[in-house]
């Protein structure tokens, strides 16, 4: 990580402004009030032994993933329910470190249809959000360099890691000075802990979106894009309520 600022907070008070002249600070509380139902949701799923999920579980569990929602069966297909719950218990509480386990899931759920890329940054999250960080390719895509961590944070900080492993760790040290930053700052406290900083991303990257489609599509087409506040329950996976 950079030893100067990590946090661009110009231009993380400028998404904001305009992120509040789309959707309105209630409905931002909002969303962060159903990350956390999500969250806790996916703990009831998961129970006091991962590795014991059956298949019932480990699809509520992937539905209620923005990557895998539309993937739960063939996902499940593909890799099996006893080595995706042993894996998922592995990912959580495995006796090596954490870049390992997340290296290991990630080799894990790589054959799987979709959704392998998000996968363990997901579980980590909202299974132990009070230890883990959100990672999908919306929130940093080192392939492409893009994502709404890149866009609010300083051009010389560092997000690559070795292998994915260690880019989570370097992403988490990117999201622990942009919710610290943000909570002083104003712009990452529609909710408690990283739920906040979660909104504020997603809100960044559907701004981004709706201004990369306004300079590239037709007004036609860019009509049909969501709204930014629908925008952001969808990148959070908090759009659609499972029954």
């Amino acid at each position: 990580m950079s030893p100067g600022p990590v946090v661009d907070t110009v231009t993380a008070e400028e998404f904001l402004r305009e992120v509040t002249t789309q959707v309105a600070p209630d409905e931002l509380r909002a969303v962060a009030v159903d990350l956390t139902r999500k969250s806790a949701a996916m703990r009831e799923l998961v129970g006091d032994d991962p590795a014991a999920m059956d298949r019932d579980a480990l699809r509520g569990l992937l539905r209620r993933c923005f990557s895998t929602r539309r993937h739960a069966d063939s996902i499940l297909g593909a890799i099996g329910v006893p080595t995706l719950a042993a894996a998922v218990a592995d990912l959580l509480d495995g006796p090596a470190g954490l870049a390992t386990r997340f290296d290991a899931f990630s080799s894990v759920v790589a054959p799987a249809p979709a959704g392998g890329f998000d996968l363990p940054g997901e579980l980590l999250h909202f299974l132990q959000p009070d230890r883990y960080w959100l990672w999908t390719r919306w929130v940093w895509d080192p392939d492409n360099e893009t994502g709404a961590l890149r866009l609010v944070t300083m051009d010389e900080v560092d997000l690559y890691g070795s292998d994915r492993g260690e880019t989570y760790l370097q992403v988490g040290q990117a999201m622990a000075f942009v919710e610290q930053t943000g909570k002083a700052a104003g712009f990452t406290g529609m909710g408690a802990g990283l739920f906040g900083a979660d909104v504020f991303l997603a809100s960044v990257y559907a701004i981004y979106l709706h201004t990369v489609l306004g300079m590239r599509m037709t007004q036609e087409f860019t009509r049909l894009a969501p709204p930014v506040g629908e925008l952001v329950r969808r990148l959070l996976g908090v759009y659609h309520r499972e029954d």
